[in-house]
């Protein structure tokens, strides 16, 4: 078949990207039209989304795309990060400016909400991790704090959500961002009616959830004229990034839980696919999540801080005048002392501190350990830490499916560290394969083309991943500094 042209929008948290795939029938390939930043905007003592932005930059990406495919151009649909909301009114007006997810305003919210409604309730009716800014802890603070914006509030759109809106006007919710918010029922692919109006949740407000590969509508009008695109359809993906990225792993084993997945990026999301979802007392105690994926499956999964500790770290680097790109940082780790300092990577005063280096310089000194001093033994002390909770969570993973992981596949930008994947080999005793590093955007373009007819199942989505990607495996190394360092990373989590 000639190629045929399918537009993914990516949204991260600190960048995004229009992408094109040119799709054979067997393989995809992939070109960027338009890269751009992304982030939290400070305004009046909060954390915001400038979504008015971003849509302008996602509009330069598909004028590009235009212009280079024109009228080979079948569809367009976006993946984003989970959680965050835009709010609508009867005219379609934006009301505020959408939180972030990092702003303080969620403090106290998931406590208060156990004080009207305990934790196995609210587990029961949507499987969800807890988290400080699930949805449904933002609008308890919404509601609490500023109550007239739900008052006006037609509609709530999570962020692609919001963003397929603006594609083609249409109001809709995909389920696989959805199930992120902690306010859909895993047991009925609902939203969870009964438990938002115990917390005077305005339920009017949510849109029925469709599922991956749906097409929303057709471009708008007025978009396709100011692009150059003709009225192609707009397609919702799993239009959570970690959605589309599970969808991309390239297994030969779809239905067979013998593999697990690791998400790598600012948030590292670790667990195994699932069907249907799994709502036993041992998950909630655990604390893992039940994530929407394609074709009914579920992620069960953990949410851990990921990459964001070396993020941070290089940041608060750079503020004191050493600037280093992410390989020599991997490098220094590489030549630091192993294990000479671990922490928990979910430990709460990482998730937005002013300094990150400060806040591990802390956790260490108050665990007994040497505080990190040089860029290298800061990442390598992140870097060990991660692989150890890697470890930790797939063996829970395996205890709740009572299914044995065989290997673990690691895609996503954090692939590219060598490192982190071969600590994650030795770590957990598994093999690793690792790639694509594109696996969030391939899945996105990969649904719409099975929505398009190209394709057949989700295992033929991974199929295509595998004939166009590149993967490096790892084997694991064990050794006796390994076993001593997993007895101390069990200590510190039995401390927390």
């Amino acid at each position: 078949m000639a190629d045929k042209c399918y537009l993914g929008v990516d949204l991260g948290a600190e960048s995004g990207r229009v992408m094109a795939g040119l799709f054979d029938g067997k393989t995809i390939r992939l070109e960027e039209m338009h890269r751009f930043s992304n982030g939290a905007t400070s305004l009046g003592g909060s954390l915001r989304w400038n979504v008015l932005n971003l849509w302008s930059d996602i509009k330069r990406g598909l004028a590009v795309a235009a212009e280079r495919y024109g009228d080979g151009i079948a569809s367009v649909g976006v993946d984003t990060w989970g959680v965050d909301y835009v709010l609508l009114s009867k005219t379609n007006e934006i009301l505020g400016q959408p939180f972030h997810y990092r702003d303080d305003r969620n403090i106290g919210m998931m406590e208060y909400a156990f004080s009207k409604v305990s934790r196995e309730d609210i587990f029961a009716a949507t499987g969800v991790q807890f988290i400080v800014f699930n949805t449904l802890y933002q609008l308890i603070a919404t509601q609490k704090q500023h109550p007239e914006l739900l008052d006006a509030a037609d509609a709530l759109l999570m962020m692609p959500d919001f963003f397929h809106w603006c594609l083609s006007g249409e109001r809709s919710s995909e389920f696989t961002e959805a199930t992120t918010s902690q306010c859909l029922d895993a047991a009925t692919g609902d939203w969870s009616f009964d438990l938002l109006n115990k917390f005077d949740i305005p339920t009017n407000i949510f849109q029925p959830a469709v599922s991956p590969g749906t097409k929303i509508g057709a471009l708008r009008d007025d978009l396709a004229a100011e692009t150059g695109l003709k009225r192609i359809d707009v397609v919702a993906p799993a239009s959570h990034d970690t959605g589309s990225a599970v969808a991309a792993v390239p297994t030969r084993n779809t239905g067979k839980p013998n593999w697990a997945y690791i998400s790598s990026g600012t948030w590292s999301l670790v667990g195994v696919e699932v069907k249907p979802a799994i709502l036993s007392p041992d998950v909630l105690k655990e604390n893992f999540t039940n994530e929407g994926g394609v074709d009914g499956t579920y992620r069960l999964l953990k949410n851990i801080m990921g990459l964001w500790l070396v993020q941070q770290c290089k940041r608060a680097f750079e503020r004191r005048g050493e600037n280093y790109d992410y390989a020599q940082l991997a490098q220094m780790a590489s030549k630091a002392p192993a294990f000479r300092s671990i922490v928990n990577p979910d430990d709460p005063r990482f998730l937005n501190p002013s300094d990150m280096t400060e806040a591990i310089q802390t956790v260490c000194k108050e665990s007994g350990q040497p505080e990190p001093e040089t860029p290298g033994q800061f990442v390598r002390c992140a870097l060990e830490s991660l692989a150890l909770k890697y470890d930790v969570v797939i063996q829970t993973a395996e205890r709740l499916t009572g299914q044995s992981v065989e290997v673990i596949h690691i895609v996503g930008g954090g692939c590219q560290n060598q490192l982190l994947n071969q600590l994650t080999a030795n770590a957990c005793g598994k093999p690793v394969v690792t790639g694509p590093i594109e696996a969030t955007v391939l899945g996105n373009l990969l649904v719409q083309a099975r929505a398009s007819g190209d394709l057949g199942s989700l295992q033929d989505i991974r199929d295509v991943v595998r004939a166009s990607s590149e993967m490096v495996d790892y084997e694991p190394t064990q050794s006796e500094a390994w076993t001593h360092a997993k007895e101390r990373f069990q200590a510190l989590l039995s401390n927390a």
